[in-house]
């Protein structure tokens, strides 16, 4: 399967998550790439638009491939293959460190035209434009758990099947157009899969945002 670009699956993913129109659902995306895909998930669905804010934890000379994540909150998930590549103590943190350095600058970014939303009591969809490792997305779970959702559910383009199988142990629902045997990169499944801007990521969300009001995001 080879989608034309990020809103053929954005479209296709929304028709997928239908059942969730009616329910006022917090679409929240694992920046930069699932933005655009996440916003037209949302108005499909009638719902919210958010952030989930974690980065991959590269490994040593192929930063692309990740073998850990780390949250928002500076929460580190490893991936049982990590050791195998040789990395120490000090290879983590600072990669931590980077990548939290990364976050801090887009809150500041996105905070402005974007007040975060609240899940707890919410449904809450973590969308991401495909899915290697599943590193990035089990973190964008486990933060979402953390505030209470009343369901989590995660959607996807594209993941290999045994990273389907680790996901579905976080979510209450995964939602993935396409799961090859032969998974090689995300983008190899995408004709257009041009990168996204910080600059399109608040532009999205300045269109998205609303003045914070006591009790915002609060369980519908």
């Amino acid at each position: 399967m080879l989608f034309q670009n990020r809103e053929e699956a954005a479209r296709l993913l929304a028709e997928r998550l239908a059942v969730y129109w009616g329910r006022n659902p917090l679409i929240l995306a694992i920046p930069r790439g699932a933005l655009p895909m996440a916003k037209i998930i949302a108005d499909a669905l009638d719902g919210e638009l958010d952030v989930v804010l974690v980065r991959k934890i590269g490994a040593p000379g192929n930063p692309e491939f990740a073998i850990g994540s780390v949250d928002e909150t500076g929460h580190v998930s490893l991936g049982d293959y990590a050791r195998g590549y040789g990395v120490d103590e000090d290879y983590i943190n600072a990669e931590v460190q980077a990548q939290m350095e990364i976050m801090r600058r887009r809150r500041a970014q996105y905070t402005p035209v974007h007040p975060p939303i609240d899940p707890a009591g919410r449904v809450v969809i973590v969308v991401d434009d495909g899915i290697a490792t599943g590193s990035t997305m089990i973190a964008a779970l486990r933060a979402t758990r953390a505030k209470h959702p009343v369901k989590l559910v995660a959607a996807t383009a594209v993941a290999p099947p045994d990273t389907i199988a680790r996901i579905e142990r976080e979510a209450d629902e995964v939602v993935c157009l396409h799961t090859p045997e032969h998974f090689y990169a995300v983008g190899q499944f995408f004709r257009d899969f041009s990168q996204v801007s910080d600059e399109e990521v608040v532009e999205i969300l300045r269109q998205s945002g609303r003045e914070p009001s006591p009790g915002q995001g609060e369980g519908q």
